[in-house]
């Protein structure tokens, strides 16, 4: 552009886009184009009306300016009222739905064009809005919320491509009830940590045999903001390169598509955390950021970690727009962002383009081994997927009756897909939850049956990690306990960067007569899970316990477990044995009587005979402690 030609402004930019536009195109294409072009006609028209100009329009998409901000929004509210009007009288295979987002900022005029960070945020902001929906920025925000009758929901700060600070995105919310105020996303960050606490319990805590479920860990304790073990204000970065995902926003507006964001995510985590050359933070910990507006230094302290993969997906029909970006956390700089808008079919091929960018752009290389586990498929069935997710959320309830719900759509997933592996290892832990829920009728049957179904899943794929850390802690119950071992270092070798497996192995090495090896073992679990729960450090204490080698250790451990799970009835079991063997006897009377008032039925006898150490004799300094503890 030559300078004598451009003019600078501050102007309120709309942008509007149609939402499944090639869907419709394929359906009927002369039916659409007359759709769309009556719907451009009414869209310029309302510019004109709301004193904007209409600058541009290619496509689906529509480009206006205004003078007012006040004007902008109001012809974006209208926008949408009479196509949704329009759209009531249209079979609703036909309806067509726009995104719309309103941006003020600085933009170039040049030959009638407008250019600049102005548009660009604008355009990012229709790609964050709902169908039918309109998203706005800050600064619009700040002009507009006492001017309207309507209100307005905080989605958190959003990184855009080519900007330099991130963006805080509102949405509108046209309720009269709404009416004057903003909202944010509290409501959900306390479920999802419910979410995240109840995950912990299920896939974890595997002790005691039909011990309920509830009494293991505190859920609204088990995240504090702790960094770490050793009470440093941020952790420091690994040797390596080190990532967390943090959890993709879900934009559909509908709460059922939850399982299916979780899942996508999840998904990426789990393939970068079988690569060694990568440091990779574990879900649970990467899932506490869910919901919330956040800094990436903050991150990047928090967690130990450089980069930070961010993003959001958007559903619609058979369509699924993703927006992702890279972030190096410690200089807070953007190496890549990309936007994907596809068909529901490729979602598998998109995780996989993900990965791909990320190792790249992180200079990573895999080896030949690690190449069959990082693109290995679960399934290429769609519907199969889907499925196995919202069993994984039913089986994150905890309960009977999501157990059994679990459990039903399981079968249908297999039915759908025999060779999932992954829908067979689910199978096994809900026989697990049943078995620690303590309404399983047949204990050993439950313990029989969770083994057989994650031999089943590893038959078919022997490269789930996860199913061999599983299987290497069921085997500690049936006094298997080399069999247990060589399964725990198959999962560690396979997953490096798995918390979970990692705790596991903690677990065994333990209960195997190898307290020494667990101790490196627990404390790279914590430091995979920077956000861990109280019983990771109750395991590290006890191993501790177990090899006789540092009290002060030990007793710090479980002195961190009890602050994070203050109604973990095994985390006091943990505490009172540690603090009684290491001579604290008023704080190992304080956690005895913390424990009986959790479990009023607790008995030392019965609860250690269900420990299942390879030598039994490791069972009598446990006994012994509790007993000097008055229990």
């Amino acid at each position: 552009m030559s300078a004598d030609k451009q003019k600078r402004k501050l102007a309120a930019v709309l942008c509007a886009d149609a939402v499944g536009y090639s869907r419709l195109m394929e359906q009927d294409e002369a039916g659409t184009l007359a759709t769309l072009k009556a719907h451009l006609q009414l869209m310029s028209s309302l510019v004109e009306k709301h004193r904007g100009r209409t600058v541009a329009i290619h496509g689906d998409n529509l480009l206006a300016e205004f003078a007012s901000v006040v004007d902008a929004v109001q012809c974006a509210m209208e926008i949408q009222k009479e196509i949704k009007a329009r759209n009531d009288d249209l079979p609703e295979a036909s309806r067509m739905l726009f995104r719309i987002g309103v941006n003020l900022g600085d933009v170039i005029e040049e030959d009638g064009n407008i250019y600049g960070d102005g548009v660009n945020v604008a355009s990012r902001l229709e790609s964050l809005a709902d169908p039918g929906g309109i998203c706005i920025s800050r600064s619009v925000h700040d002009h507009v919320k006492s001017k309207l009758g309507i209100g307005y929901q905080s989605l958190g700060s959003h990184s855009v491509k080519n900007i330099a600070e991130p963006v805080r995105v509102y949405r509108i919310l046209p309720e009269p009830d709404a009416f004057g105020k903003t909202v944010s996303k509290i409501w959900y960050r306390m479920k999802q940590w419910q979410k995240v606490a109840l995950t912990v319990t299920v896939v974890l805590l595997q002790v005691g045999g039909g011990i309920a479920v509830k009494r293991y860990m505190d859920p609204a304790a088990s995240f504090s903001g702790i960094f770490s073990f050793l009470g440093q204000e941020s952790l420091p970065l690994p040797d390596k390169p080190s990532i967390a995902v943090l959890p993709f926003e879900n934009m559909t507006g509908d709460s059922k598509q939850e399982c299916f964001t979780d899942g996508f995510t999840e998904q990426i985590i789990t393939s970068l955390s079988k690569i060694s050359s990568l440091f990779v933070i574990s879900r649970n910990s990467s899932f506490t950021y869910k919901g919330k507006p956040v800094k990436m230094k903050k991150v990047s302290k928090e967690l130990g970690v450089r980069y930070v993969l961010e993003g959001s997906i958007q559903k619609s029909g058979d369509r699924v727009r993703i927006n992702a970006q890279l972030i190096d956390a410690v200089s807070d700089k953007h190496l890549w962002a990309e936007n994907y808008d596809r068909s529901l079919k490729d979602i598998f091929a998109l995780q996989d383009e993900i990965i791909l960018k990320i190792l790249t752009a992180l200079q990573v290389n895999l080896t030949s081994g690690e190449q069959t586990r990082v693109w290995a498929k679960g399934t290429k069935n769609l519907e199969a997927y889907l499925r196995l997710m919202q069993a994984r959320e039913s089986i994150l309830k905890g309960d009977e009756a999501g157990t059994a719900r679990a459990r039903q759509l399981i079968e249908e997933t297999i039915t759908l897909d025999p060779k999932y592996a992954q829908a067979y290892m689910y199978m096994g832990a809900t026989h697990v939850i049943d078995l620690l829920g303590g309404w399983s009728k047949s204990p050993k049957d439950s313990l029989a049956k969770a083994i057989e179904w994650t031999q089943k899943a590893l038959a078919m794929d022997d490269s789930l990690a996860e199913a061999h850390a599983r299987l290497g802690h069921l085997l500690t119950f049936v006094k298997r306990h080399e069999e247990a071992i060589a399964e725990a270092e198959k999962a560690m070798a396979m997953d490096p960067n798995s918390a979970v497996v990692h705790n596991m192995a903690c677990y065994v090495l333990r209960f195997s007569g190898k307290p020494a090896e667990a101790i490196p073992v627990c404390k790279k679990a914590i430091r995979l899970e920077p956000f861990a729960p109280g019983i990771y450090y109750g395991n590290l204490g006890m191993a501790y316990f177990q090899n006789r080698s540092d009290c002060e250790e030990a007793v710090k451990a479980c002195e961190k477990a009890l602050k994070l799970a203050p109604e973990g009835m095994i985390v006091h079991f943990m505490a009172t044995t540690v603090f009684s063997a290491c001579g604290k006897e008023k704080e190992a009377r304080k956690a005895a009587k913390e424990l009986l008032r959790i479990d009023p039925k607790f008995s030392v006898e019965s609860f250690a005979a269900k420990l299942p150490y390879k030598d039994p004799k490791e069972k009598e300094p446990v006994v012994e402690a509790l007993r000097k503890a008055g229990l």
